[in-house]
């Protein structure tokens, strides 16, 4: 695969889990949704696209060895888990969560009237058996325009969260001007749209569009006519 090619993951093409409740999409294999063709993506494992109706949501359940981070676009988000910890992420809030040896949480819409659109992200940490760790940290909405905000990465790494791999998570919200990143040799992106349209190296994506790119590359976005998006910088 050539430096500049991208391969497009269209966002029609994801899983879906339906609930009464729920509206999954499943960027990679989750759950009931198995495709051999998108198990992941190195140690990034799992992007599901929720939206959970009013007073709707995930009852405890529990998870481990596994870094899961929640990024929530619109509405508000209720979470509690067996740490004793209980926050509601709301849009300009990441949360971090180790299940490491294991972890018990639910994750509920916090509003009675209004849904909650947010992603869940898995990442495979590079040790297992870590001990279960929680993190919530907020970042202005104006941060993210026309420039990356590192969302989650490696300890000491000026990731707002921290992470147990060697990968980077950053967000920009790209308007009219062309927000670019470099990709060195010997590591690659995938790209989510998180919201909106954006036109990464000519390509135009949408709503839940991904996009793989492999270093070395430049990778430049442009609002078509704006979006967000997340970019994950992963060997």
């Amino acid at each position: 695969m050539h430096s500049d090619s991208i391969i497009l993951r269209p966002a029609a093409e994801r899983g879906r889990s339906r609930r009464d409740w729920l509206d999954s999409r499943h960027t990679f294999s989750f759950g009931e949704y198995q495709d051999p063709r998108y198990m992941g993506f190195g140690v990034l494992r799992v992007i599901n696209d929720d939206r959970v109706a009013p007073g709707g949501g995930f009852a405890p359940h529990s998870h481990n060895d596994m870094d899961i981070i929640s990024y929530v676009l619109d509405g508000a988000l209720q979470h509690k888990d067996s740490l004793g910890t209980g926050s509601v992420i709301r849009p300009g809030e990441i949360q971090r969560m180790s299940a490491g040896t294991g972890i018990t949480h639910s994750e509920y819409n916090a509003s009675q009237q209004k849904p909650v659109h947010f992603l869940q992200i898995w990442i495979i940490p590079q040790q297992r058996g870590l001990p279960p760790s929680y993190e919530q940290r907020s970042f202005k909405p104006e941060d993210l325009n026309g420039r990356w905000l590192k969302l989650a990465a490696v300890e000491n790494s000026g990731g707002l969260v921290t992470i147990h791999q060697d990968l980077v998570l950053m967000a920009a919200r790209v308007l009219k001007e062309t927000v670019t990143y470099q990709l060195p040799r010997g590591r690659r992106a995938w790209l989510h749209i998180a919201s909106g349209s954006v036109s990464i190296n000519g390509r135009p994506l949408n709503e839940g569009d991904g996009a793989a790119l492999m270093g070395p590359a430049t990778i430049s976005a442009s609002g078509a006519p704006q979006g967000e998006m997340l970019l994950f910088d992963l060997q």
